[in-house]
């Protein structure tokens, strides 16, 4: 299984991640692709750079010809622009650009995950919100080209490390703030955090968003054969700090054992319409399941049990949304330890195109292979064929022999 780890020792943000991306292997050329997709005339400038020592990536973003001057860039704070964007524009500027479905789907999480805490922080509604700093054109890009290149990595299973937030005080635009700053304290709820070594912001909102986005394992690095290593260069250079993100990737070296928590609550009043949007909505806040079973409840009524699977980290925002959209008077939640199936990909060529098979192995014996069903659907739609016919010329073509 293809894994990676973020060790978060100097904080996060999205330049840093930009950075630690193209240093582990990334083209540039995702990232340039995605920027310019999204036609709102920014651009990137890649170059090395030293920090304390080590060689790291800096990616800076433009904005026309000028360098974007980053609200929430790393450790510096300028909020003097006013390129503020409300969350409607943001989703449409994403959506409307030339990019995988995925990408898109992704980066419009990540910005909701901020709206809501922006929300949150001022108590109004979430469409009301306008992003002083998140919404200019350096974080849209950002964001987007972060997206862009974690879906090229094509890794299973993200883990992070506890992330150091920094100290001292920051300057946001509706005042002096200590750090974390109210929207990535929000954003941070339930990941492991910690405070050392400088005076400064650290994680910042858009890095914030994007850990969120990710739901990654957290915990000191899991097991694994290390093949690629990057480093994403802050924007300070402190003299005995390396400030950097460092991305570990590789294959999985050890048991595939994982922990999951569990949300669950029994309704017996739920409609099938309020059903639906609870599950399309706890999805794109980043549950891993969402499922739904009839029981038989006391009075002798029937109901239904929902029940949801999730990292840690939108254990809370999945809580929030069962108890605003639901009827229900309560939440149980708890943990559950799973054995997984090492993870992997690859690509088989059909008489309809090329489908992705999704692979589950364990001691490097695959034990189940499986078309991607929407690559599938993609290419019957091409074909005018029934959506089976590709399924089963994919399997054919992986039992062949014929991947890539």
């Amino acid at each position: 299984m293809r894994i990676a780890y973020l060790d978060c020792f100097a904080g996060v943000s999205g330049d840093m991640f930009l950075g630690a991306l193209v240093d582990a292997g990334v083209s540039p050329e995702v990232l340039h692709e995605a920027v310019g997709a999204l036609n709102i005339g920014a651009s990137l400038r890649i170059e090395k750079a030293d920090r304390s020592g080590i060689s790291a990536t800096k990616v800076h973003v433009l904005d026309g010809t000028e360098v974007a001057e980053t609200a929430h860039h790393h450790d510096e704070h300028g909020h003097h622009h006013h390129h503020g964007r409300h969350l409607s524009s943001i989703k449409k500027i994403i959506r409307d650009a030339n990019l995988p479905e995925e990408v898109k789907e992704k980066a419009v999480l990540a910005f909701e995950l901020l709206g809501a805490s922006e929300a949150k922080i001022h108590n109004v509604p979430v469409e009301k919100i306008h992003f002083h700093e998140v919404g200019a054109v350096d974080a849209i890009a950002d964001i987007v080209a972060a997206v862009a290149g974690i879906h090229a990595l094509r890794v299973d299973q993200w883990f992070c490390s506890p992330l150091n937030v920094g100290g001292g005080m920051v300057d946001c635009a509706h005042g002096r703030f200590p750090v974390p700053a109210p929207a990535t304290a929000d954003l941070l709820r339930d990941c492991p955090t910690y405070s050392a070594h400088v005076e400064n912001e650290l994680v910042t909102p858009t890095g914030a968003a994007l850990i969120r986005m990710l739901a990654p394992t957290f915990g000191s690095q899991p097991a694994m054969r290390v093949q690629q290593i990057g480093y994403g260069a802050g924007t300070r250079n402190p003299k005995d700090f390396p400030n950097v993100l460092r991305l570990s990737i590789g294959e999985s070296a050890g048991a595939t054992h994982s922990a999951v928590a569990v949300l669950e609550t029994a309704i017996d009043d739920l409609s099938p319409q309020v059903l639906a949007h609870v599950t399309e909505k706890a999805l794109a806040l980043g549950a891993l399941d969402v499922m739904s079973t009839a029981v038989h409840m006391k009075k002798n009524r029937l109901g239904t049990l929902i029940t949801i699977l999730a990292d840690d980290a939108q254990v809370a925002a999945l809580e929030d949304l069962l108890l605003r959209e639901t009827s229900t008077l309560g939440v149980r939640i708890h943990h559950e330890r799973r054995s997984c199936l090492d993870r992997a990909h690859l690509t088989v060529t059909t008489a309809y195109g090329e489908v992705r098979m999704k692979l589950g192995s364990r001691g490097g014996v695959v034990l189940n292979a499986a078309p991607e069903f929407e690559d599938c659907r993609a290419a019957a739609e091409r074909n005018g064929v029934p959506v089976k016919q590709v399924m089963q010329a994919a399997v054919a073509a992986y039992a062949g022999g014929q991947a890539k």
